[in-house]
């Protein structure tokens, strides 16, 4: 876990509206920027969590669960990258559900969400905030 100041950028997850507030997140550093290539996915465990981190351009990184929730299996790192309008979207390499990355808003099917969390870009470095555990009730 790494304490930040001030984000230099962040992605559209953080502006969500439904995103936990800045001190109940742990944020933790997972790989740089250059590691991850455009229009592909890559997985990574983050305190715990199977978290999918999607480039969708050069300044522009999400963090999605890498559980589908349609099937429950862990492989929406392996999922097709798109847009729907302004939206990023990025859709189950299953059955295709199709997300909003921003929000985790299933545009296929209003009863599914795909949680997202939010990214920060600081000097090359992708850093992903996680609800705390004093945030979600879990013991420490």
């Amino acid at each position: 876990m790494t304490a930040l100041t001030a984000p230099e950028i962040l992605t559209a997850s953080e502006l969500r509206p439904d995103a936990l507030a800045a001190d109940a997140l742990e944020w933790h550093t997972v790989c740089r920027v250059a590691d991850l290539e455009v229009a592909w996915g890559e997985a990574a465990l983050i305190d715990g969590e199977q978290v999918a981190l999607i480039k969708v351009s050069a300044s522009e990184v999400y963090a999605v669960s890498h559980r589908d929730p349609a099937t429950g299996a862990h492989v929406m790192a392996r999922g097709i990258v798109g847009n729907k309008g302004w939206h990023r979207t990025l859709a189950s390499p299953l059955y295709k559900e199709v997300y909003d990355l921003a929000t985790g808003k299933c545009f296929t099917d209003p009863a599914l969400s795909l949680r997202v969390y939010p990214v920060l870009l600081r000097d090359g470095v992708v850093t992903v905030g996680v609800p705390g555990r004093a945030a979600v009730g879990i013991a420490a």
